[in-house]
């Protein structure tokens, strides 16, 4: 794939607010993305990511605040910066009844991209993203995991500067989301400055320079993925799985109160449940697994896994927000309203 326009592009954002009659999606966000970098927004569904990137490309128009793109101002001028960027929406806007190859070639005509070009042009992404043998299928009969890959594709049509996507790889199976974010991190190393929202954490993770951390509609922490998980890394972390079919029922009065056993025999340790039957345990030293098998065994509860985990950015997400890691594995479809 050719390599973006040079030096890449640059987003400034200071005091962006918006709201949806009674809610109030977006509160005051600021944050900036350098050229050249892939920048990642972090948050559960209804964080106000889908709000952001709407605000950002001109498709919403912000209550408060400014919005620069390689020196556009996109508040006063919401379509001047259009050339500079491209859009993946959460949700595919290509038409069904299209095949893939005709749907590029229209959005390159949207782009006053001239026809002998356009086509070259399909051609080349649809190679680029392993669609050339579905190039003359109609789109409704894509894959969903072809799906992203192709509206992937429309919004690299005119070589942006810039590439604003959406959520890429939610509800598509984990082969085609694997393909995908190989395909952003080829982006991304050709010089396409990269705007991402995501609600896996492993994927902020594994793609993003830095990423900000935003829930309800505020943005809690931004960072380098390095500089957020360094606090972290000296810390000792114990995960334990119940494995008798029933959980342990820790916190709600079953099993004889075995939590509050736990804090009181291993008072150096701290205790978290993040879903029944599974067990969280941080020490300021290294966490001995046996003693604390040993007990729940005695209290008749089953353990079918104990090991020592590595700290990643999920333990940062969690300490910083308060929210688990799970309900953001969980939070796969997108209701109506704001996001």
């Amino acid at each position: 794939m050719a390599p973006a326009g040079a030096g890449g592009a640059s987003v400034e954002v200071r005091g962006l607010a918006k709201r949806f009659g009674e809610v109030q999606a977006v509160r005051q966000v600021d944050f900036s993305v350098e050229p050249g970098e892939l920048f990642g927004f972090l948050g559960p569904n209804g964080a106000g990511k889908t709000t952001t990137i709407n605000m950002l490309t001109g498709l919403a128009r912000p209550d408060a605040g400014s919005i620069v793109i390689d020196g556009i101002d996109c508040v006063g001028r919401p379509r001047a910066a259009q050339h500079l960027i491209g859009v993946v929406p959460d949700e595919s806007n290509l038409s069904p009844e299209m095949t893939g190859f005709d749907n590029l070639c229209f959005c390159a005509a949207l782009y006053g991209i001239r026809k002998a070009q356009r086509r070259e042009r399909a051609r080349e992404l649809l190679d680029v993203f392993g669609l050339g043998k579905a190039a003359d299928r109609k789109f409704g009969g894509y894959s969903k995991g072809m799906k992203r890959k192709l509206t992937i594709a429309a919004g690299m049509i005119h070589r942006p500067r810039i590439l604003f996507l959406d959520e890429p790889t939610t509800g598509i199976d984990v082969a085609s989301a694997r393909q995908l974010r190989q395909l952003v991190a080829d982006l991304h190393a050709d010089g396409t400055t990269v705007f991402l929202t995501t609600h896996y954490i492993e994927e902020a993770e594994r793609l993003c320079d830095r990423i900000a951390f935003i829930v309800a509609g505020r943005i809690v922490r931004v960072d380098t993925v390095a500089d957020l998980v360094q606090p972290v890394m000296d810390s000792h972390v114990v995960r334990i799985v119940c494995g008798n079919g029933t959980g342990c029922g820790l916190g709600d009065g079953r099993n004889g109160g075995i939590d509050a056993r736990l804090a009181e025999a291993f008072p150096h340790l701290r205790f978290s449940f993040p879903t029944d039957g599974d067990i969280r345990v941080e020490g300021d030293g290294p966490v001995r697994v046996g003693p604390l098998v040993r007990l729940l065994e005695d209290q008749g509860i089953e353990v079918a896994e104990a090991r020592r985990v590595r700290p990643s950015l999920e333990d940062v997400f969690v300490a910083i927000t308060g929210i688990e890691a799970e309900a953001m594995r969980g939070d796969k479809e997108k209701p109506g309203g704001p996001r």
